[in-house]
């Protein structure tokens, strides 16, 4: 598959995808830290912008520890990031992909802010942390929840959603859409979404309603951290969540950072966008395989790969 991404300035157009929160795990980047000098030294670069040792937590913290918002945002970042310099180094400059575009889901849009060259790696692994810490302050200020709810459509959740003081939040795929809110309201909304012909309702573990007014305060917060940083127009477009559209230049990215906090993540019109422009190939740069999966089911004709880890990695360069 790597002859097909390698040829993408020749037209087989080729987009990264970032992963956001919930694919943490204890441990995840521990192969990649080990097997690659080049991918062990962006986790002692975000160790030394942070003033902390996320790679210590990382290789050796526990499971409760990695997924705490504070804490999961910058390590899924930084294991992307990771990935993507030991990919870099890995397959050479005459072999590494070119993308036409560059997608995150959620927290994965700041990631895209580094490989895009909108910020540095420094600037972009402080404004992570800080998001994490004002989202962790949200939720503990007002205590939500999540849960996804498939097969069904999303003018119906709209509607569920606004009988029950609950959100929207995400719009993965046109048969999984992701609902927040506070608990019972939440409760509520599944309640109403099995009465209506969902298929099934997952309740997610997660620290809060993301992407909903709940994140009001973190998105008070959000507006100064970005707004103090020199945000450079990307050197790749990046798709956007909240609107399904590209984003050129650096302010607009800021414009998107902030509503994106509180508003929906439309990533099946961010992956119809790219797909529809001629991305064909999409290799998914981080933990975990949730994005490949999603994009499947937006588009069963899409090449899809995963790189989490140096053996993916090898894979990928020897196809």
């Amino acid at each position: 598959m790597l002859s097909s991404f390698a040829s993408s300035r020749k037209g087989n157009a080729v987009a990264f995808l970032f992963p956001g929160q919930g694919a943490q795990a204890a441990g995840m980047g521990k192969q990649v830290y080990d097997a690659s000098p080049a991918a062990r030294s962006v986790f002692h670069e975000v160790d030394e912008a942070l003033g902390r040792p996320l790679s210590e937590l990382l290789l050796n913290g526990s499971d409760g520890e990695v997924k705490e918002t504070i804490n999961a945002q910058p390590a899924i970042m930084a294991v992307s990031l990771a990935c993507h310099r030991a990919m870099e180094h890995e397959l050479g400059p005459d072999t590494m992909p070119r993308p036409a575009f560059m997608a995150g889901h959620s927290l994965g849009e700041y990631t895209a802010l580094a490989v895009s060259g909108t910020l540095d790696l420094k600037d972009t692994a402080k404004l992570v942390q800080e998001r994490g810490r004002l989202m962790q302050e949200a939720c503990d200020r007002r205590p939500g929840t999540m849960a996804a709810v498939l097969g069904l459509d999303h003018m119906t959740l709209e509607e569920i959603c606004r009988e029950t003081d609950t959100y929207v939040s995400n719009v993965n795929t046109a048969e999984q859409v992701v609902i927040s809110g506070e608990r019972i309201p939440v409760a509520r909304a599944l309640d109403f979404a099995m009465a209506r012909g969902a298929k099934k309702v997952i309740p997610l573990r997660v620290g809060g309603a993301f992407h909903s007014a709940l994140m009001e305060p973190a998105r008070e917060g959000l507006v100064d951290a970005v707004r103090s940083l020199p945000f450079r127009d990307p050197e790749i477009p990046i798709v956007a969540n909240v609107t399904g559209a590209p984003l050129t230049t650096g302010a607009a990215i800021q414009n998107e950072l902030i509503a994106q906090i509180c508003g929906c993540v439309q990533w099946k019109q961010a992956v119809d966008y790219m797909v529809g422009s001629g991305v064909s190939n999409f290799i998914e740069i981080g933990p975990g395989k949730a994005l490949s999966g999603m994009v499947k089911r937006i588009d069963r004709s899409a090449k899809v790969v995963s790189v989490s880890d140096m053996d993916s990695i090898i894979r990928l360069s020897l196809n």
